[in-house]
């Protein structure tokens, strides 16, 4: 007997929750953003906002359906299944924290702020979940669908990392990070550098940190669609010296790709869509390619 579909719903701790568990209580937090010339209130209307998206969406999941709630936080601690289907409540961002996540399972992302969320990946209101949860799996639900190109970076060790937006490489602390750069199949070109760092994103991300760089850049390149397979890689901040160069400072990846990285430090470290908390350790001679994800995001609608 086959099981029946699960509803995983993804959500994160509101600002508002936070400062009540920092401070102790509302009005000892509330007394502290007065100091600060801030009204507790604001931050409590986006949490009330963000409950009642939630109720609803809890609401609108089938009653054949199984149901699961997850924090951001426990996201690398939760076993998603092939009969899942993920709602995500809450910022674009939050689509992005649980697509490495997946494999494969529809996404659908509801916005519980329309208005201060871009939409670009939260693209649905509450109200909408009761119609999208069946459509999702219904037959010829690709059709609805956007695969969006994802970014990995798998280590010489066997690690691996997979991010919806960018990966970005560098030294814990921001310190300057030492290594060897190349292009695989590029006639054996590698430089050794140093510098802040290398970003390397996708066409999702394109619409984040990668677009700053590339504008503050100039880079006579063109962004990526978000299901183009080709991604973009930047150095940030390149130091010449007698030792290291700045002629490898970026480029694009397309699908058979990969930019190469050999580690000349004691430490540096991996991670994606800004969660430094789940990084892959590189340490001295260590080798890590970066390319394009054989797995795509199925972003619902």
């Amino acid at each position: 007997m086959s099981l029946a579909p699960r509803a995983v719903i993804v959500h994160r701790t509101t600002e508002y929750e936070e400062l009540v568990a920092r401070h102790g209580t509302h009005g000892q937090a509330a007394f502290v953003l007065t100091s600060r010339g801030r009204d507790i209130e604001e931050v409590a209307e986006r949490h009330r906002r963000t409950r009642r998206a939630l109720a609803e969406v809890a609401a609108a999941v089938p009653l054949t359906w199984r149901q699961a709630r997850v924090e951001r936080a426990d996201l690398d601690r939760f076993l998603f299944a092939a009969e899942d289907v993920v709602v995500v409540v809450g910022q674009d961002g939050l689509v992005a924290n649980v697509a490495k996540y997946l494999a494969g399972q529809p996404v659908v992302g509801v916005d519980t702020d329309p208005g201060r969320n871009p939409g670009v990946l939260v693209r649905h209101r509450a109200p909408d979940t009761a119609a999208l949860l069946p459509a999702a799996l219904a037959p010829g639900a690709g059709s609805g669908t956007e695969e969006l190109t994802m970014v990995e970076a798998v280590a010489d060790d066997t690690q691996r990392l997979v991010a919806l937006n960018e990966i970005y490489l560098g030294a814990p602390g921001h310190q300057t990070a030492r290594y060897r750069l190349g292009l695989d199949g590029d006639g054996g070109a590698v430089e050794a550098q140093a510098s802040s760092g290398v970003l390397v994103g996708t066409g999702t991300g394109a619409t984040g940190w990668l677009r700053s760089v590339w504008q503050e850049r100039g880079a006579d390149l063109r962004l990526p669609g978000r299901t183009e397979e080709r991604l973009l890689w930047f150095v940030r901040e390149a130091w010449p010296s007698p030792a290291t160069g700045t002629s490898l400072i970026a480029g694009e990846l397309t699908a058979d790709g990969r930019l190469r990285i050999t580690v000349e430090s004691e430490r540096l470290i991996a991670f994606g869509d800004g969660m430094e908390t789940d990084s892959l350790e590189l340490t001295w001679g260590q080798s890590v390619r970066v390319g394009v994800c054989g797995e795509r995001l199925r972003l619902v609608g």
